[in-house]
């Protein structure tokens, strides 16, 4: 049975309740004086329950338009000394929000705006009404952040400019064409730091969803023996591997068609109801007479409300295996609803997929 004992966390959107407005609001006046705290949090405030996440970001930013100077780099200067006041990431977006608002007619203000705030809240969503209104120019000044000393501002080169940035926009001209960020992954294709590869690597994935030959042809060239390379591709490539992607298989050091046997493959319960977990275990030998690195992946054909099914691939495990040799895979998973994944009642079809290749399938029905 499904625990819901535990209390529900609060929702995302509450990142942005009373109290949080407040605190921005109090921390404005006490870098600005004269700051209007009432006004700010009457229009801040305002039908706030209705609002999402996104919606209340917005409305901070625009509240604090009505009651910051209307001169734009006078208001810039002011949300940067509000910034490291505001002491959490997501909140500190509203100010990055600010600029993409309302510093259009400001390029280099907002820019250097935009290079400051990004290490309070990212400014990700922020940039990228800069790059649909001067592309060129804004993308020179990104080049030019891909070699900051600071991770964050990095981080935003690459980050900013993803063609698929979850939450935005998609940037239509580099998902037909991704070469003029061809630059911004170069200088950061062996960056030290985890927090900006996460980005390169989201950023080639996005690519290799529209020109899957081109991220290839990219990472192919890049040297695989340094390792923080060899991350960024390894994260890069996950829906080409998903997909069983030969050359992105071969790149991540997989050995072809795998030559194995399936000896036990099941999903346990074979019934379950939301919120109940399943384990997914199988048990595989070599039939090769070389060793072997595998990739396996699992799959789940969500049923849909329709009645049709959507398939969905995660990772299990990478191991090599010896000729002779067995092993046995096993992960568990909870099946409980997403805001991107709502699940309906019906026979779920699991598979155990091996470089690319499916070997044996099960199933467990849920019941809703």
């Amino acid at each position: 049975m499904a625990d819901n004992s535990a209390q529900a966390a609060p929702a995302l959107k509450e990142i942005f309740n009373r109290a949080r407005l407040r605190h921005i609001a109090t921390q404005a006046a006490a870098v600005s004086p004269g700051f209007d705290v009432e006004r700010f949090m009457r229009l801040a405030t305002d039908d706030l329950g209705a609002l999402g996440i996104m919606q209340r970001m917005r409305q901070t930013a625009v509240s604090l338009h009505a009651t910051l100077p209307a001169d734009f780099p006078q208001a810039a200067e002011i949300l940067c000394a509000l910034a490291p006041r505001i002491e959490h990431n997501f909140a500190s977006i509203a100010l990055c929000e600010h600029v993409a608002l309302y510093g259009q007619g400001h390029f280099a203000v907002s820019m250097d705006a935009l290079k400051f705030l990004t290490r309070f809240g990212s400014a990700e969503f922020a940039i990228r009404p800069f790059l649909a209104r001067d592309f060129d120019g804004t993308l020179a000044v990104m080049r030019g952040w891909a070699e900051d000393g600071d991770e964050h501002v990095r981080r935003l080169a690459s980050e900013g400019s993803r063609p698929r940035l979850p939450w935005s926009s998609n940037l239509k001209n580099l998902m037909a064409d991704p070469s003029p960020t061809a630059p911004i992954l170069e200088t950061l294709k062996r960056d030290a730091s985890l927090y900006v590869r996460k980005s390169v690597a989201n950023h080639l994935n996005d690519i290799s969803k529209d020109n899957p030959d081109w991220a290839l042809d990219r990472v192919s060239g890049w040297d695989l023996s340094d390792r923080n390379t060899a991350w960024i591709v390894k994260h890069a490539l996950r829906s080409l591997i998903k997909r069983g992607e030969p050359r992105a298989l071969g790149l991540v050091g997989a050995t072809g068609k795998p030559e194995l046997r399936v000896e036990a493959f099941s999903v346990e319960p074979a019934n379950v109801a939301l919120g109940d977990r399943i384990t997914i275990s199988a048990a595989i030998a070599s039939t090769g007479l070389g060793s072997q690195h595998l990739v396996a992946d699992y799959a789940i054909h969500y049923v849909k409300k329709n009645g049709t099914a959507s398939r969905k691939v995660f990772k299990l495990r990478e191991l090599t295996l010896q000729p002779a040799g067995r092993t046995t895979l096993a992960i568990s998973q909870t099946i409980r609803d997403f805001t991107t994944r709502k699940h309906h009642a019906g026979r779920h079809r699991v598979e155990l997929i091996v470089n690319g290749e499916t070997l044996a399938e099960d199933a467990f029905d849920l019941g809703i």
